[in-house]
């Protein structure tokens, strides 16, 4: 079965890096002055921002390849980790949509996908893969699903604008998430959805090039052989990713393109490679140990970076909705009035925005390692 053990020091610390990102980009003090890399992409190309979600569901598929496809391939009863694989992708979409019926609890408006949705949809169509299949069977699945999506979105003719329009609203995915999902859509754009039901497909995919990975680390392949592997093949991914840019469809996120898909690959395997190779394979025992030092709030990060997650979503959706009288008869958000002694400081405001961030991830933080501490976590 190869060396690597059921938990990689490396597949953990690279989860908590990606929570800690994620947690930063979605708590800014104002929304109105960013860094740019801390926000999204206008549309077509990317920001560092737009690698934290591809990068997540790249390492749930490591994860699922280590530890599902592990007792696959030892005999586990394969429909039972299909159901239980599946009761854990019901309660992860349950969390997520739960924190899109927060605070208003209005179900004529509320928004059904969202970031744990679209993570639960794509662990239940991979489960069967990783299960069942080999690594050529999964290439294949890859595929199909970027070419069943690029044949939608390039040939299938939306009424009233045409086939291949890929502007905000206009493109193939758009119409169906109107279609299908009506109102409940994302508030903030009304006409589509970031993690619509077509560009789940490719989202897919992004979660399969993880399984991909997780399998071959299982190989009986030198470690040290592996990584090298792991960052010509991330290049390789980055190549692709710019050729598909410029001949098959633009790198963007909101309709998560075969190339944003193929280019956010090449980044998380060159990123985890460095990880596994500092924290798991380098031969130098000081340095490893050093790294080890170094990468250990990520690791406590992301031994419950669901809950974090989640919880820092919430705390979020708190700040904005509980507000308190002011002196003037108006009301503030709590958010606001957290911020607003950072925001007199003289500084700048995008210093001032980032500095929020900066100590709400602090925040949020201490609260993981206390439970880390305590030996809470927490698993669905």
């Amino acid at each position: 079965m190869g060396e690597t053990n059921s938990r990689l020091l490396s597949l953990d610390a690279f989860r908590g890096f990606t929570i800690a990102a994620m947690v930063l980009v979605n708590n800014p003090g104002d929304w109105g002055n960013l860094y740019s890399p801390l926000e999204h992409a206008k549309w077509n190309g990317w920001t560092f921002t737009d690698c934290i979600f591809p990068f997540f569901l790249f390492i749930t598929g490591v994860s699922m390849a280590l530890s599902l496809g592990r007792r696959a391939a030892a005999g586990a009863d394969k429909p039972r980790l299909l159901a239980k694989l599946a009761k854990r992708a019901a309660l992860i979409f349950l969390i997520g949509f739960f924190l899109n019926y927060l605070p208003y609890f209005n179900l004529e408006k509320v928004r059904i996908l969202g970031v744990l949705q679209r993570i639960a949809i794509c662990t239940l169509v991979s489960a069967p893969v990783v299960v069942y299949c080999g690594w050529r069977a999964t290439l294949a699945v890859i595929a199909v699903l970027f070419t069943i999506y690029s044949v939608l979105m390039l040939a299938v003719p939306v009424p009233g604008i045409g086939a291949g329009v890929l502007e905000p609203g206009q493109d193939f995915g758009a119409w169906i998430d109107r279609m299908v999902l009506g109102k409940h859509t994302w508030v903030q754009s009304k006409t589509w959805d970031p993690e619509g039901l077509v560009s789940t497909l490719p989202a897919i995919c992004s979660q399969l090039f993880g399984v991909l990975a997780g399998r071959w680390l299982l190989t009986s392949t030198p470690r040290t052989e592996q990584t090298v592997w792991m960052l010509l093949a991330g290049l390789l991914c980055l190549w692709l990713g710019a050729i598909s840019d410029t001949i098959l469809m633009p790198i963007n996120k909101s309709l998560w393109t075969p190339s944003y898909c193929l280019l956010m690959t090449g980044w998380a395997l060159l990123v985890f490679g460095a990880f596994y190779w500092l924290l798991d394979v380098n031969p130098h025992r000081q340095l490893r140990e050093a790294a080890a030092r170094w990468s250990k709030p990520f690791v406590i990060y992301g031994m419950n970076a669901l809950f974090v997650f989640a919880l820092s979503g919430f705390l979020a959706k708190m700040f904005g909705f509980i507000k308190f009288d002011q002196p003037d008869g108006s009301k503030a958000a709590l958010g606001k009035l957290l911020y607003a002694p950072l925001r007199a400081l003289p500084i700048g405001p995008v210093n001032t925005s980032l500095l929020y961030a900066l100590l709400f991830n602090l925040f949020m933080f201490g609260l993981a390692w206390i439970m880390w501490r305590k030996k809470w976590f927490v698993k669905v």
